[in-house]
């Protein structure tokens, strides 16, 4: 029997928002925007059922919402082992939900079903030894500090 327990649903749909709403009951109003992910703790069994993007050398992206451009994104990022993001800014906040394996900053490890918030103003480096799978929801887009003339903010006072 094919299980596919990972699923990625997107429904287009989008209530009129110029227009004042109507008189509604629950049964009338209109569907929204829905991304669905059944089992997600269990996607690294499954991760092939999904269509994943390059993001980095040796990291892989699915994005759920969002360009990663402007406004708020959400996506899941692949690291195979020894993959790196380099040294990025949070212009808002990032919550990262580790679903499988583990990844390591500048704060220490990171392991399957911790979920860590880095706040505005922070700034990290991240590594997968091993790899991981992990579920990236950002409020604002990061800024990556690629050369030395990209610099975080000085008003930040360093790494979270």
């Amino acid at each position: 029997m094919a299980r596919l327990p990972c699923r990625h649903i997107v429904k287009k749909t989008a209530p009129d928002t110029t227009a004042p709403p109507p008189e509604t009951t629950e049964s009338t109003l209109p569907p929204f925007p829905l991304v669905e992910i059944a089992n997600l703790f269990d996607v690294a069994n499954h991760q092939e059922d999904l269509p994943w993007q390059p993001f980095r050398e040796g990291v892989d992206i699915h994005r759920l919402y969002g360009d990663g451009v402007k406004g708020p994104t959400a996506a899941l990022l692949r690291f195979r082992r020894e993959a790196r993001v380099p040294l990025h800014y949070h212009e808002g906040w990032e919550h990262i939900l580790v679903l499988s394996g583990s990844q390591r900053d500048q704060n220490g490890t990171v392991r399957a079903g911790t979920l860590r918030i880095h706040p505005p103003g922070t700034y990290h480096s991240i590594v997968s030894e091993a790899g991981c799978i992990v579920l990236a929801i950002y409020e604002k887009p990061v800024r990556f500090l690629e050369s030395s003339a990209d610099q975080p903010p000085e008003e930040t006072g360093g790494s979270e």
